[in-house]
């Protein structure tokens, strides 16, 4: 099979034996620092994609991606000339939404005889609730009996053992910006309520949300009918959020409640879960720059070693100069061998990388490394192969980079001074 000349001597070059063992030394060692770089990026890379798509499932999956409050004008009774329901069809009908819910909300204490804890307390209606991730992640009960059970509540595990109840216990809702008028004068409104059920998502929502029926809200906070004062929206893709909001700006006209939209308030899950996601994206970031600066170190090692291959063999380049070698072929002859190595580094770091991503909770397993201390699930991972192919030519790139000075400086051997003094 033909092969140029300058790439036959490069992969010669590459695998000669007569090196000295310290170029032979630096050369072996700019290959590792690439391997281990390279594998090192796509772990943890694979990592971070892990913890982004848990953070999207498990607080995306929750919160609300759209808020839509004071549709009405008053934002306190749903008494009005244009319901929310008919509002809520309008909004389905909308580009990219794929689900709208009515609820209430104020901020409670709640009380139990073990504890008292601050929470926010949600008024839901069951029905439409069927596809709420808690439904999915209920330890015991269940959203439907709000509906059946008077003056029932839902809370989070991590909630209900701190204040020390399950199933059936009775529990106090205190509203302390709400205050009723009796004999000993004006006291917060409050209510006894029964654990109806104990949901376990793993969040922050554990800890601090409570739900109930939207009727017995609506009594709690003193409001007529079930109380209805926002609607939230579910997109098929949450980041598109404030597009979405901005298209229902423009088409309002064109809804049949438009009216009720007039003095609408849109809020977006950015502007509450928003500096989360930024943070981890940063960290991300910040993450490739210096993995990214480790297997430029090791890349730009083969600079020292193609420099002194090219000081051992400057005998050779002159004599192949004076065969008639070009210039353009002594520098593809070293740009061949530092590729080499860079390749062999890229390729086998890449296989690890990938090895160890999609088997690092094993790997963890069978060392006995318990990251997250007990009773936590494994550490996600999640292997992007657009970001291994990123990471691989970006090493090639560095790794090709590395080859031009060296190369350059054989290219520039005068065969006639060096060939004297041979």
């Amino acid at each position: 099979m033909f092969q140029p000349i300058s790439i036959f001597i490069g992969l010669r070059y590459s695998r000669s034996k007569s090196h000295t063992g310290f170029v032979s030394f630096i050369t072996f060692f700019s290959t590792v620092g690439i391997l281990l770089g390279v594998a090192a990026l796509i772990t943890v890379v694979s990592v971070m994609n892990g913890f982004e798509g848990e953070l999207k499932k498990r607080i995306l999956g929750i919160v609300p991606h759209v808020i839509v409050s004071d549709f009405n004008g008053k934002g306190h009774s749903i008494e009005q000339k244009q319901p929310w329901q008919n509002l809520r069809e309008d909004l389905l009908t909308q580009p990219h939404v794929l689900r709208v819910t009515p609820f209430l909300e104020s901020e409670a204490l709640i009380q139990s005889s073990k504890g008292l804890q601050g929470v926010l307390v949600q008024g839901i209606m069951p029905k439409y609730e069927q596809e709420n991730i808690i439904s999915t992640h209920m330890v015991s009960g269940s959203l439907e009996s709000l509906s059946t059970q008077r003056y029932s509540l839902v809370l989070g595990q991590s909630l209900a053992n701190k204040l020390q109840v399950s199933l059936g216990d009775e529990v106090r809702l205190v509203l302390p910006n709400k205050s009723v008028f009796t004999p000993m004068g004006r006291i917060p409104v409050q209510r006894v309520f029964t654990v109806a059920g104990i949901f376990h998502i793993g969040s922050q929502v554990d800890d601090a949300m409570v739900y109930v029926a939207s009727q017995y809200g609506a009594k709690l906070l003193r409001r007529s009918g079930d109380g209805i004062d926002k609607l939230r929206l579910y997109l098929d893709d949450a980041f598109n959020a404030k597009t979405v909001v901005k298209n229902i700006a423009q088409n309002q006209h064109k809804l049949k409640q438009s009216k009720s939209l007039d003095s609408a308030v849109f809020s977006t899950w950015n502007e509450s879960q928003g500096a989360l996601f930024s943070a981890v994206k940063m960290e991300k970031n910040m993450m490739w720059l210096m993995l990214s600066l480790i297997i430029a170190v090791a890349a730009f090692n083969i600079v020292s070693a193609l420099v002194m291959v090219v000081v051992e063999k400057q005998a050779e380049i002159g004599i192949l100069q004076t065969l008639g070698l070009a210039r353009m072929e002594v520098i593809k002859i070293f740009i061949t061998q530092g590729m080499v190595n860079g390749l062999w580094g890229v390729s086998l770091g890449g296989l690890l990388g990938v090895i160890l991503a999609l088997n690092l909770n094993n790997i963890l397993l069978v060392v006995g490394a318990n990251l997250f201390g007990l009773g936590m699930q494994d550490l996600p991972v999640k292997l992007e192969w657009f970001d291994v192919l990123t990471i691989i030519l970006s090493a090639l790139a560095m790794s090709f980079l590395a080859t031009l000075y060296p190369a350059y400086q054989a290219s520039t051997t005068q065969p006639a001074q060096v060939l004297r003094n041979e």
